[in-house]
């Protein structure tokens, strides 16, 4: 349980960090960006569900929607980035498809 707590923190800090940097500091050709959205946060969700004790993983998961939407929030402060609502979308879709995920990987 220690490696995916390690793996989480290592993740979030990565996506915080790719979110917050200015448009022009990315790769010019990066994958679809609602995907990378849907991608990260379905990876944090399942990682998420493993790490919390079954009677707190609802809250890690409103915690990734609100670490989400503050992101989004703050990007306003950053040149060339803005809020989006379709990135919200992906990441709380994201987050029930890794919630799903996880669920499904328990019962195995």
């Amino acid at each position: 349980m220690m490696w995916e707590m390690a793996v989480f923190i290592g993740f979030s800090l990565a996506l915080v960090a790719g979110c917050l940097v200015p448009n022009q500091w990315l790769p010019s050709r990066l994958p679809n960006d609602k995907l990378m959205h849907f991608g990260a946060y379905a990876g944090l969700a399942l990682l998420a569900v493993r790490i919390a004790p079954a009677a707190s993983a609802a809250l890690w998961l409103a915690g990734l929607l609100l670490a989400g939407w503050l992101i989004e929030c703050l990007q306003q402060l950053v040149p060339g980035r803005g809020f989006s609502w379709r990135d919200m979308a992906a990441n709380a879709a994201g987050v029930a498809a890794g919630a799903l995920c996880a669920a499904a990987l328990a019962s195995i």
